[in-house]
């Protein structure tokens, strides 16, 4: 019999929701078969899972010391840390005025004549100082901690400059190394078209190849490129040649996909490979046969729909056509200001017919697999990164179903009870 492993961290008596599969990422039926063990325990040592199961097995293996931390999470529910992959947390200002604005009947193009939309939004963020961005991105990242969410992606697009462009990613990058939750940094100056070049669009698609792209990858500021693909802002030529220019320069690919049009921007992401296709609010069934013969996976913005009043994404024609779905918050000052996940997880399940138990594939590993880190985060299996939630119900379909509340009692990344 091989020697036990000192455990630092052992949770115990909870029911645990693993996530865990063979093969990845969760598809098909797959995504309706979602391993849980009742009386279940983990335990931890460093930053790693070095056991999990039921209490007899994990015992047989660990040696429990007076150092080890142990939570008892009897009457409680244990998941990995939530993953929110398409977010939008650095900007300056906010758009409250926008918001109540929407719930009067005003559409985006009386918004935008005000003054407001993305347009606002840039002016803001470049009026303010990094180290105010910073502060608001840490607020932000404390409310999405608080509720179960250990890694985040965050995208850059609200400077549509150099200068501004490259103080949302310095943003990012400072958080990074100053907080726990992980973050994901991706650049996405293709968001708008920028008040300097609204009469020179190509003038700004060359930039961004020629100048900005460059500088970014030089200063090793994202891992990825997005771009917003749809009527009136990058079409599927322009969306194409940006991401060439990005690929080339070995930065990997998201896209803004078929929100408000059916364009083919779900075709130009199983063309191109993308990581993930974002929004489909109107994506063909051309787009979903696509998508379904690639590795793309669909992150879903129930949120946005829900805020702006629009049809949501088809879920389930996607899930019964066996895409691998992931579920995102979109947070932003615009269309969809909330960073509850805990809530996208509630509208997915009533909005969008989701399950379940496909709905927590789609916030763990389905995410993590699109930020192309499910061989690390997304599952509680032995030898990947101690992210757990713990929640204060017994058990995990009460998650979705208190819709709007924070169920969240305790959070650990990398093994560490935050």
């Amino acid at each position: 019999m091989g020697s036990k492993v000192s455990v630092d961290l052992l949770i115990k008596n909870g029911q645990v929701v693993t996530a865990a599969h063979k093969e990845y990422p969760v598809r098909g039926k797959q995504m309706k078969q979602l391993e849980v063990i009742d009386q279940g325990w983990v335990a931890c040592a460093g930053d790693r899972i070095v056991a999990v199961g039921p209490a007899d097995a994990v015992q047989s293996q660990v040696d429990i010391t007076d150092e080890t931390v142990i939570i008892d999470a009897t009457g409680q529910v244990v998941t990995p840390g939530l993953i929110d992959p398409h977010t939008h947390l650095i900007f300056g200002g906010s758009r409250e005025d926008e918001f109540y604005m929407r719930a009067q009947g005003a559409d985006y193009m009386d918004i935008m004549a005000a003054g407001g939309g993305i347009a606002s939004s840039v002016r803001a963020t470049r009026q303010t100082p990094l180290d105010a961005l910073v502060a608001a991105g840490r607020q932000r990242l404390n409310w999405m901690l608080k509720m179960g969410v250990t890694t985040v992606e965050c995208k850059s697009g609200y400077g549509l400059d150099l200068e501004t462009e490259l103080k949302q990613l310095e943003a990012v990058r400072i958080l990074q190394d100053e907080q726990p939750v992980e973050l994901v940094s991706t650049f996405l100056g293709a968001h708008a078209w920028p008040e300097e070049f609204q009469e020179d669009q190509e003038g700004y698609v060359n930039y961004l190849i020629e100048v900005v792209l460059p500088l970014v990858r030089e200063r090793d500021l994202a891992e990825y490129v997005d771009v917003f693909t749809e009527k009136g802002v990058f079409s599927v030529e322009q969306s194409r040649r940006i991401f060439q220019a990005a690929k080339d320069l070995g930065f990997k690919l998201r896209v803004h996909a078929d929100e408000m049009n059916t364009l083919g921007g779900a075709e130009l992401a199983a063309e191109l490979g993308t990581s993930s296709a974002d929004h489909l609010l109107m994506i063909s069934d051309q787009g979903i046969d696509d998508l379904g013969k690639s590795d793309v996976i669909p992150v879903l913005l129930p949120g946005t729909a829900f805020a702006l009043r629009k049809p949501y994404a088809p879920a389930r024609k996607m899930l019964d056509k066996g895409l691998p779905i992931a579920l995102a918050t979109d947070f932003n000052p615009g269309s969809c200001p909330t960073a509850n996940l805990g809530l996208v997880m509630s509208i997915a399940c009533l909005y969008m017919a989701m399950t379940p138990e496909e709905v927590f594939h789609a916030v763990t590993i389905n995410a993590a697999y699109s930020l192309g880190r499910n061989d690390r985060i997304g599952s509680i299996e032995v030898g990947k990164q101690a992210d757990l939630a713990i929640f204060d119900v017994d058990n995990y379909k009460k998650i979705p179903y208190f819709f709007g509340v924070n169920l969240v009692t305790t959070v650990i990344k990398r093994g560490q009870v935050i």
